[in-house]
């Protein structure tokens, strides 16, 4: 009885921490709201399929001609929006989770198909695997892309990018 009760809590804790995790929470809690009212506007700044990217970030301007409003909110570091290979929108926090800072920017390696943090050189994966990291620190202290949900599309084909 004792072995099988021993051998039963040691398979426990094998399958309990053997299962790793990617903490993609270390960017701070804040607003996240951008809207494409319309199919118009989703077509012109919206992504379409893969591998199409847009950044937003509202306090640079970027994109210069999105029509931002007082209720835009760009998130931490602002935000990558992807097609992912469903042609799937999929929007991030372009902070880098290691360096959790809102001015070191995560970007789009064009050749390699993934984002980089310019600053400590880790990479994760946005068009297949949710903001996995791949490479750098970011895979040795877990650390994944915070990640916003994209809603849509409406009834007039548009979008809201949120928590």
């Amino acid at each position: 009885m004792r072995y099988w009760l021993f051998s039963t809590i040691c398979f426990y804790l094998l399958l309990t921490t053997s299962c790793e995790s990617i903490n993609d929470d270390r960017i701070p809690p804040v607003a996240v709201n951008i809207e494409f009212p319309n199919v118009g506007t989703w077509n012109t700044y919206g992504v379409a399929a893969a591998p199409d990217f847009r950044y937003f970030i509202k306090s640079e301007r970027i994109p210069s001609n999105f029509p931002y409003t007082e209720l835009t909110y760009t998130g931490f570091g602002g935000i990558l929006l992807v097609s992912d290979i469903m042609n799937t929108p999929r929007a991030y926090d372009m902070a880098c989770p290691v360096e959790a800072k809102n001015n070191i920017r995560i970007y789009i390696d064009k050749e390699k198909l993934q984002a980089v943090c310019p600053k400590c050189g880790s990479r994760f994966d946005v068009y297949d695997n949710s903001g996995y990291p791949l490479s750098g620190p970011a895979v040795e202290k877990k650390y994944g892309l915070q990640q916003y949900r994209v809603y849509g599309p409406d009834n007039l084909g548009g979008y809201i990018i949120g928590r």
